[in-house]
């Protein structure tokens, strides 16, 4: 088996979606970078990287009994984990001794450029994956691939925040609330607004919010979470300057 030395990794936990385990160019300096003294490598299928990295659920038997007691953190040996590639993508996980990956990570790129360098004569290994969510279509907490394309880790983190506040919108049912935030977006649609049930107002706001992203998402972001303690600081630990990145650290 193919096993890498001293790899970097910045741990994502509990991550459904490849999207939010974020590449080393938007790694921050407060994030928790550890070092690997030795983790494996497998060469998969592309059904076998995506069901990894854009999935929570329990990984192939054959899989697991592979890379068993492989990887070892400062002489602690874990008991699965890996780092695996479909010649494309790079990603490591961790199982913190369960069957599916609770924990994600990227690769600094002379790793992964190392990971490809060693794959070069190897082929690919074929496991049987089973999705629980074979139309995955993302939701409130989790939007779909396609609500996050093109965005950088802060917007997605205040885009996912914002989505975090509709949410409480709707536990509220508060008709008046939805209609002044609603407004807020659509200032020169006021009257039509007025006339608008809660679900249907909800919804417009949803899908407003839902498409894309942009100064005025951001604004409007900045807006919402004002007097909600949990959500500002959600909001402040998001806006964290990126200036000084983990490679200051690792270098």
């Amino acid at each position: 088996m193919i096993v890498m030395n001293d790899v970097w990794v910045n741990w994502f936990e509990g991550e459904e979606n490849g999207y939010n385990v974020c590449p080393f160019f938007e790694w921050r300096k407060l994030d928790e970078i550890h070092l690997i003294d030795t983790i494996p490598v497998l060469y998969v299928e592309t059904e076998v990287y995506q069901y990894i990295e854009n999935d929570l659920d329990d990984l192939p038997r054959k899989l697991l009994d592979m890379i068993k007691n492989r990887t070892i953190v400062k002489g602690k040996v874990l008991k699965y984990a890996a780092v695996v590639t479909d010649g494309r993508g790079v990603i490591a996980f961790d199982t913190m001794d369960y069957h599916l990956p609770l924990k994600k990570s990227r690769l600094i790129p002379r790793h992964e450029r190392r990971v490809f360098q060693l794959i070069r004569t190897q082929a690919k290994l074929s496991f049987p994956v089973k999705r629980n969510q074979p139309d995955k279509t993302g939701h409130l907490f989790s939007p779909a691939p396609e609500a996050m394309v093109g965005l950088i880790r802060r917007e997605r983190e205040l885009k996912q925040l914002t989505m975090l506040v509709l949410d409480q919108l709707w536990e509220g049912k508060n008709c008046d609330e939805i209609h002044y935030w609603l407004t807020e977006w659509e200032p020169d649609r006021y009257s039509m607004i007025c006339k608008l049930s809660f679900k249907s107002a909800w919804q417009r706001l949803y899908q407003h919010i839902y498409q894309g992203w942009s100064k005025k998402h951001e604004d409007f972001c900045r807006e919402i979470v004002k007097g909600h303690l949990l959500f500002e600081q959600l909001w402040e630990r998001a806006n964290q300057t990126n200036d000084d990145i983990a490679m200051k650290r690792i270098k």
